[in-house]
């Protein structure tokens, strides 16, 4: 354990950046599952519909370096080869 005033804060910033970072995570997956359902119910105008907000959480988890820049166009890319498969 930390014994340093700014050890502790140190600390207690991380633990907040950890679960702030992590819902967005969570959130995250939980659209591209969502997603991915729809696909594969064959609801290709609903699936059309979530693909903005995939595209834009994944550009947010980007910006905020939650997830690598790369890592993002890569999930955007499948995501949408995924979807022109479907159509």
């Amino acid at each position: 354990m930390p014994r340093r005033r700014t050890s502790l804060k140190k600390t207690r910033q991380d633990k907040k950046r950890h679960l702030r970072n992590l819902k967005i995570k969570q959130q995250l997956k939980k659209t591209i599952k969502k997603f991915q359902a729809l696909l594969s119910a064959k609801n290709i105008d609903e699936a059309k519909a979530l693909i903005g907000k995939v595209f834009s959480q994944l550009d947010k988890a980007a910006k905020k370096r939650i997830i690598h820049p790369n890592a993002a166009d890569r999930k955007k890319s499948r995501l949408m080869k995924a979807l022109g498969k479907h159509t």
